[in-house]
C-alpha cells in the first residue's frame, strides 16, 4: 500500500504534479534530443552548455529574481550554442578547445554573478542543484514550452540530422548546411538544458541528455525505434525517481533532493538496462 501511495498517491499533491508534469515533458525531450547527442558524439560540447547556461542563471536570478531565471538562462545558453558553434567551424580553434574555452570563461562569470549575493550559498544551491519539488505554477507553461521548442526544432530537420549523423560527407553533398543543421542541434540541446537546469540543477543535466540515448542504443540496433525507446525510458525514470523521492523523504523520513534522486534512478536503470544487454550478449556468444 505504501508503495501504491508513493507511486501513484503522491502525485495528488499540487507540487508534486506540478514536478511530475514538467518531468515527464522534459525527460521525453531530452531522451529524444539525446539520440542525436549520442549518435553524433557530442556529449563534450553538452557539458559545455550546462556550465555555459550556469551564468544566465545567476544573471536572471540576479536581476529578476526566480522570475529572471529562465529568460536569463535561455539567453545565455542559445547565445553560447551560436559561439560554440561558430567556432566549431574555425579551422585555428579545435572543438574540444571551443568548448573548454566557453565552458570555463561562462561557469567563472557565473560563480562570480553569484558571488556578489547577500545569500551566496543558498542561490548557488539553487542553480547547482535545482527546484523540481518548488516550480511555481507560472513557470509551468513556459518550462514546458522551452521544452517543446526543442523537440520542434529537432522534429523539423529530423531526416538531415540523422543524414549528417551517419555520412557527413554526403549530406554536404545533397546540399544541406552543416553550419545550420549543428546550429539547430546545439540549439535544442542548449533549450533542454535550459529547462533541466531550472529543475534538476546544472550539475545534473547531462543524466537526462546522455542516459536515454545511451540506454536506446543498447536496447536496439533500429534507427527510428531509439526515439521512442530513449523517449519511454525518460519518461519512466522520472516518473519513478519523483516517487522514489517522495516515498524515501515521507515514509523512510530521510529528506533527499528530488533532482539527485531522479538522477540516480536514471543511473540505476542505465545499469540494469547494461547488465542485461551484456548477459544476452554473453548467451548468444555461448551459443
Amino acid at each position: 500500500m505504501e508503495v501504491f501511495d508513493a507511486l501513484f498517491g503522491a502525485f495528488e499533491l499540487p507540487f508534486m504534479a506540478r514536478a511530475l508534469g514538467v518531468m515527464l515533458v522534459l525527460a521525453v525531450v531530452a531522451g529524444v534530443v539525446g539520440v542525436l547527442v549520442n549518435l553524433r558524439g557530442l556529449e563534450f560540447i553538452s557539458d559545455g552548455l550546462t556550465h555555459a547556461v550556469f551564468p544566465g542563471l545567476a544573471i536572471g536570478l540576479a536581476v529578476g529574481g526566480m522570475q529572471g531565471v529562465l529568460p536569463g538562462a535561455a539567453i545565455a545558453a542559445l547565445a553560447a550554442a551560436l559561439v560554440l558553434t561558430w567556432l566549431g567551424r574555425t579551422a585555428a580553434v579545435t572543438d574540444d578547445a571551443a568548448i573548454a574555452i566557453v565552458l570555463t570563461a561562462t561557469f567563472s562569470v557565473g560563480v562570480i554573478v553569484v558571488s556578489r549575493s547577500n545569500d551566496y550559498a543558498g542561490q548557488l544551491e539553487t542553480l547547482l542543484f535545482g527546484r523540481v519539488l518548488t516550480i511555481p505554477p507560472a513557470d509551468l507553461v513556459p518550462l514546458i514550452i522551452v521544452s517543446l521548442v526543442a523537440l520542434a526544432a529537432i522534429v523539423v530537420t529530423l531526416k538531415q540530422q540523422l543524414f549528417r549523423a551517419f555520412d557527413a560527407r554526403g549530406s554536404r553533398a545533397a546540399g544541406d548546411s552543416a553550419f545550420r543543421l549543428d546550429l539547430v542541434l546545439n540549439c535544442a540541446v542548449a533549450l533542454v538544458v535550459v529547462a533541466a537546469a531550472s529543475t534538476v540543477g546544472t550539475l545534473l543535466v547531462l543524466a537526462l541528455l546522455i542516459m536515454p540515448g545511451a540506454v536506446a542504443r543498447l536496447v536496439t540496433d533500429r534507427l527510428w525505434l531509439l526515439f521512442p525507446v530513449a523517449g519511454g525510458f525518460a519518461a519512466l525514470a522520472a516518473w519513478l525517481g519523483l516517487a522514489t523521492g517522495y516515498g524515501v523523504s515521507v515514509s523512510g523520513g530521510i529528506e533527499v533532493p528530488a533532482g539527485a534522486t531522479i538522477v540516480i534512478v536514471f543511473v540505476v536503470g542505465y545499469a540494469l538496462v547494461l547488465a542485461v544487454a551484456w548477459a544476452a550478449g554473453r548467451v548468444r556468444t555461448a551459443r
